[in-house]
C-alpha cells in the first residue's frame, strides 16, 4: 500500500469534472495519482455515498477535495471512507449538521445566483437548476475569457435542487479530519465572508485567493499547490 496519498477530487454543481483539468495536469507532474470523480449531482446524501464509494476503493490514504456544493459531499463522504486523511475545500461549502448549502450561500450578502440568472426545469418530477448562460460568466467565471466561459455555460450541468437544499446529517468529518479551504475573494456564486465564516468555524487552513467561482480552472497552480500542502501533512 502506497504512503502516498491519491488525490481525489469532486467537482460541484454547474460543472464537471473537466474543470480540474489544469489542477490534475499539476499534480500529477508532482508524483500524485488523481481520480476525479463524476460528482451525481441528484441529492447530497446520495451523491455523499457515491463520493465515498470511490474514496473507499482507493489503496491507500486520500486527500478528498471538493469545490462548490462538492464540499458539503466531501463533508458527508468523509466519514464513511476511513482513508481519508485531509480535506480541502476549493471556493466550497463546509456546513454543520444540520445546515444546507443555499442556507450559507445566503449567510452574507453577496450571491448573484438566484431567480434572475437561473433556469429550472423539471425531469422525474424533481426541479433541477441551471445557470443562465447570458449570466454564466458573471456569477461562476468572471475571471476567465469570454471563450472559455461560453462552452463552460453549455456544457455545465444541471443540479437537483434538493441537492442545494438537503440538510448535512451527523457530525461534519472537518471536526475530525485536518483541512484547507481556498477562499475566492471575487466568488459572485458563495460570498467569500461566507466562505471566509465557514472556513474559520472549521479551523481550516485558509489561503486566499484572488479569483472568481471558477478558482480551480483560472489559477489551477495556486489550487494544486494547496492541495499539495494538505497531502505533505498526511501518513
Amino acid at each position: 500500500m502506497s504512503t502516498t496519498p491519491t488525490i481525489v477530487l469532486v467537482h460541484g454543481a454547474f460543472g464537471d469534472s473537466g474543470m480540474w483539468k489544469g489542477v490534475i495536469a499539476r499534480l500529477q507532474a508532482q508524483g500524485y495519482s488523481t481520480l476525479a470523480v463524476p460528482n451525481p449531482l441528484r441529492g447530497l446524501e446520495s451523491d455523499a455515498q457515491y463520493a465515498a464509494t470511490v474514496t473507499r476503493a482507493v489503496d491507500g490514504p486520500v486527500v478528498l477535495v471538493g469545490h462548490s456544493y462538492a464540499g458539503a459531499i466531501i463533508t458527508r463522504a468523509a466519514r464513511d471512507a476511513s482513508n481519508v486523511e485531509a480535506l480541502v475545500y476549493v471556493a466550497a461549502f463546509q456546513p454543520d449538521e444540520g445546515e444546507s448549502c443555499l442556507e450559507n450561500a445566503s449567510r452574507f450578502p453577496g450571491a448573484k445566483m438566484g431567480p434572475d440568472t437561473t433556469v429550472a426545469t423539471e425531469y422525474e418530477g424533481e426541479p433541477e437548476l441551471r445557470i443562465l448562460p447570458a449570466h454564466y460568466r458573471d456569477v461562476i467565471a468572471g475571471d476567465l475569457p469570454a471563450e472559455v466561459t461560453d462552452v463552460l455555460a453549455v456544457t455545465q450541468r444541471s443540479v437537483r435542487v434538493q441537492a442545494l437544499t438537503a440538510e448535512l446529517s451527523g457530525t461534519p468529518a472537518w471536526r475530525t479530519l485536518p483541512s484547507w479551504a481556498a477562499v475566492a475573494t471575487q466568488d459572485n456564486a458563495i460570498p467569500a465572508r461566507a466562505q471566509e465564516f465557514m472556513a474559520e468555524r472549521a479551523g481550516s487552513h485558509v489561503v486566499r485567493m484572488e479569483a472568481s467561482h471558477a478558482v480551480a480552472v483560472s489559477q489551477p497552480d495556486a489550487v494544486a499547490d494547496l492541495i499539495i500542502e494538505a497531502a505533505k501533512t498526511t501518513g
